[in-house]
């Protein structure tokens, strides 16, 4: 018994679904860290976020992936190719709906694309979000989506309370295949630190930001520093698309890249686990959204947008 418990399994799991229906949060409650950005905005998560947890002796490579939605522009295109990318590379895919939403117009579209992609996969839903509603309108939105798509396993959970996480990590890693494990154990995900900080940085802009522009800006992180001294020194960029923008982000005598500033270096400190020095800059580039340069710092690829 004791063999068969160290035999190692090792796979990609896909987390799919509609903007906001709690993807990033799934993610992070899984790994047990913050390492993919999480706002009450949709499309957010921009580019393919793996995060690494084990269970047992599996070890479970998730990909959180932007929230597939009908794109508009080039940004939002090569987003929805990011999101079906990650799906196709998976081992298994879980389709995350909100509980409250139900099957809407955006759900039934993706189980429209599933039945046309995903033949060859294990296919979970998850229903998130279930604090928010009646047990009995639970069990009728579960028969409604089972019905509409032929999934292997159904999980009511709340990726924000942490309700069902656990059945559904333990139920994903009896399903990876047999294999060698394709990170280190302490490992939490495969993203380079650069962007990981880039990410921190653009949660906290979003959050502070609202409604203003969090879309017509991106961080890039263009130094990185780690000092003889345990601490790190992080230059950062904002780049944004007009003057108007850039007062913005500033605020009344800088108060809010200030503010902005403050709440990444705390989050990355805790990240990191040491003193962190964080200096952001706002740049103005008119065209970054037609930039190939701008998407490869995103993870995205940018002929995806065409």
């Amino acid at each position: 018994m004791a063999e068969q418990d160290a035999v190692q399994h090792a796979g990609f799991v896909a987390l799919i679904g509609e903007p906001n229906a709690g993807k990033s949060t799934l993610l992070n409650r899984m790994v047990g860290a913050k390492v993919s950005i999480v706002t009450h905005k949709v499309q957010t998560t921009r580019a393919r976020i793996r995060g690494v947890c084990m269970e047992g002796a599996a070890q479970i490579v998730f990909v959180d992936t932007p929230g597939l939605f009908r794109p508009r522009r080039r940004l939002d295109r090569a987003m929805v190719a990011a999101a079906w990318g990650g799906a196709a590379d998976a081992d298994i895919v879980v389709l995350l709906v909100e509980a409250h939403r139900g099957l809407t117009e955006g759900v039934q579209n993706i189980l429209d694309a599933l039945k046309e992609r995903g033949a060859n996969q294990k296919i979970a839903l998850a229903i998130n979000k279930i604090d928010r509603v009646k047990a009995e309108s639970l069990l009728a939105l579960s028969q409604a989506l089972n019905t509409a798509f032929p999934f292997v396993e159904t999980f009511m959970i709340s990726a924000e309370r942490g309700y069902g996480v656990d059945k559904l990590r333990e139920w994903l890693a009896g399903e990876l295949p047999v294999g060698p494990w394709f990170y280190p154990e302490d490992q939490i995900a495969d993203l380079p630190m650069r962007m990981i900080a880039a990410e921190v940085t653009r949660e906290k802009l979003t959050l502070r930001l609202h409604e203003e522009l969090p879309y017509q800006l991106t961080v890039e992180t263009e130094k990185w520093e780690d000092r003889p001294d345990g601490s790190t020194r992080i230059d950062q960029i904002v780049y944004v698309a007009r003057d108007g923008h850039k007062g913005i982000l500033l605020g009344h005598k800088g108060e809010t890249i200030k503010a902005v500033g403050q709440a990444a270096r705390a989050d990355l400190m805790e990240f990191l686990d040491r003193p962190v020095h964080l200096f952001l800059q706002v740049k103005v580039r008119p065209n970054w959204l037609d930039e190939p340069d701008r998407y490869s710092e995103m993870g995205l690829d940018f002929k995806d947008g065409d």
